[in-house]
């Protein structure tokens, strides 16, 4: 039986950006082990140190077994070879990017071959996560600030179909960029709140669950020559 391929996508939120641990829960809860090796990757932070104690901080602390890999700077344990670190991805239950500067963490993913190992481990049933840059960096395209400006990225891995917006409640300029964007041919996608993901199984929309009551999550795509968002249901994790 094929393994389902998995990808949860946080508009914001998680261990680095809330105190709820319902999103982190929820992508430990998704993995094929009841006690999953848990892999961050804070390639888009310049591997900041800070970063990855906090990320071990909070998964020490939960039924998992937590990694790291760096690709900027050089942990002991981090492979050093294409081949060494598809392999260790590949054994992973839970890979989980973290926020910072999407475009820098791609070129670098594709010079150093993560997003093979990414691609290979995900086809593998490894689950993939992540917020902000760790959310759009699945999509085809996506809309960032890695620019400075708000722009869009044109890009990404493209393990999954369409454009995606992060940060849609708490940055007053996300949603006209990203609708005005859509407007103009850019390519239909999702919208997420901070404190929302957006779990897909496969090629398709699996549910949308969020740490916060009011957050929302949102289809955005051209319909008759206008933008058109509709609101997706989102289950409320609940107070944790």
């Amino acid at each position: 039986m094929a393994v389902p391929r998995q990808i949860i996508a946080f508009g914001g939120g998680g261990f680095s950006m809330e105190s709820s641990s319902a999103l982190d829960d929820y992508v430990l809860a998704a993995a094929r082990e009841t006690t999953p090796r848990v892999c961050f990757l804070p390639t888009a932070s310049t591997d900041s140190a800070e970063y990855v104690v906090r990320f071990y901080r909070t998964f020490s602390e939960r039924d998992c077994i937590p990694y790291d890999a760096t690709v900027v700077g050089s942990l002991e344990r981090q492979p050093h070879s294409d081949g060494e670190l598809a392999e260790f991805l590949a054994a992973m239950d839970v890979i989980y990017v973290g926020g910072g500067h999407t475009v820098n963490m791609l070129a670098l993913w594709r010079a150093h071959g993560v997003d093979r190992a990414l691609r290979a481990a995900w086809q593998g049933g490894t689950v993939l996560a992540g917020l902000s840059a760790g959310m759009i960096c699945w999509f085809e395209c996506s809309v960032t600030d890695s620019f400075g400006p708000l722009a869009e990225l044109r890009d990404g891995l493209s393990l999954i179909a369409g454009s995606a917006c992060p940060h849609y409640d708490s940055e007053a300029e996300r949603r006209p960029v990203y609708q005005a964007l859509v407007a103009n041919g850019f390519p239909a996608g999702y919208a997420a709140d901070d404190g929302v993901a957006l779990h897909f199984v496969d090629d398709a929309l699996h549910a949308v669950v969020s740490s916060r009551p009011n957050a929302a999550a949102y289809r955005v795509e051209l319909v008759d020559g206008r933008v058109s968002e509709t609101a997706l249901a989102t289950r409320y994790l609940g107070d944790q």
